[in-house]
């Protein structure tokens, strides 16, 4: 007979254990928040040395066509941003100028992290997770400057010590067309 401990630590269907789970959910939920209490450089020391942060751009297509342009675009398609670990360096630091007109004065932002399913890659050694999760970004600015972004995040999460290190994240937004003044938060 097993206990509700070991019930409760027993691998999922993802091939992960509720610790896992737990752990990663905890992650991003502080990585969220590290964006919300606009502390960037924080946020910008989760990220791994071979990092790479990209939103491609969505297209529109008919049901027939989705699966064969998928896979003939991947990693090929324009991005609204395609960054690695240099390039979002100089994007924290400008938000750290205290003069950087597209957040002055700064946004106030909300993310929402929800249906984390996480997986193990097929050639992980027990220390990366492939990491799936969907997000709400809400952002306001000044008076009236009201954004909302929908979407969902693929991570690649890799153990760091006692916490993680964001390997790869590719965020789909759930519209193709984006139309804020600026795309100047993280997601």
């Amino acid at each position: 007979m097993t206990t509700q401990l070991e019930r409760s630590t027993a691998p999922i269907a993802t091939g992960v254990t509720m610790q896992v789970q737990h752990e990663v959910e905890q992650f991003l939920y502080a990585e969220a928040q590290l964006l919300d209490d606009w502390r960037y450089r924080h946020w910008f020391e989760l990220m791994a040395d071979d990092i790479r942060y990209r939103a491609p751009l969505r297209k529109n297509r008919l049901r027939r066509q989705r699966l064969e342009d998928e896979v003939a675009d991947r990693g090929t398609e324009m991005a609204l941003f395609d960054d690695d670990k240099e390039s979002l360096d100089v994007r924290v630091m400008q938000r750290e100028t205290g003069k950087f007109w597209a957040e002055d004065p700064p946004s106030r932002t909300r993310h929402l992290i929800s249906n984390v399913r996480i997986s193990l890659p097929v050639d992980s050694a027990g220390d990366e997770y492939d990491v799936r999760s969907n997000f709400i970004v809400y952002r306001n600015r000044l008076e009236t400057e009201v954004d909302i972004w929908a979407g969902e995040r693929f991570d690649l999460l890799r153990r760091d010590g006692a916490s993680f290190k964001i390997a790869r994240r590719t965020i789909l937004l759930d519209q193709n067309v984006v139309l804020s003044k600026n795309l100047s938060v993280f997601f």
